[in-house]
């Protein structure tokens, strides 16, 4: 008679299940933030007015772009840790610290916006660090410096067009 194994127990990856755990945790974290920046830049793309507006329906797009390829990259971490990645708006709303846009700014408001929200996602990114570098959690830890580096240039990118 074969006993039931446990989900985890035969995912030995080299960090304790309660590491393991708090990484996913916080990457979850850093999903539901991602996603929510996507979904609100792309209603900027579709909003935006003004004499700016090529220039920013362009650079809203690459954004929300980048942000989209980011969102997979960081849930199939999540599932690589062996914890299930949230995929619901409502899983994201409970987890996320960036607002959604329920009106739509003026295009210079947009601007501000996102490059606050870039560096919200940052800091939530930086959260994460401690925990995956002291699991030794190097795949981890590079993926949150990778998002933090784009996150932090897309935010500079954003002032710079503020002047």
């Amino acid at each position: 008679m074969s006993k039931k194994k446990d989900k985890h127990e035969s995912l030995n990856l080299g960090i304790a299940e309660d590491q393991r755990r708090a990484i996913a945790d916080g990457l979850s974290r850093l999903l539901a933030d991602t996603y929510t920046l996507y979904l609100k830049t792309h209603n900027f793309h579709w909003n935006v007015t003004g004499p700016q507006f090529s220039a920013l329906h362009t650079m809203f797009e690459t954004q929300y772009t980048e942000l989209a390829l980011a969102v997979d990259l960081i849930a199939e971490r999540i599932r690589a840790l062996g914890e299930p990645a949230p995929g619901s708006y409502s899983a994201f709303a409970r987890l996320s610290t960036i607002k959604e846009a329920t009106d739509v700014p003026a295009a210079t408001d947009m601007v501000r916006i996102l490059a606050e929200d870039q560096l919200a996602v940052v800091r939530t990114a930086r959260s994460v660090f401690p925990l995956a570098d002291a699991a030794h959690d190097e795949p981890t830890a590079d993926l949150l410096t990778q998002r933090m580096q784009i996150h932090e240039k897309t935010a500079w990118m954003l002032r710079a067009t503020l002047g």
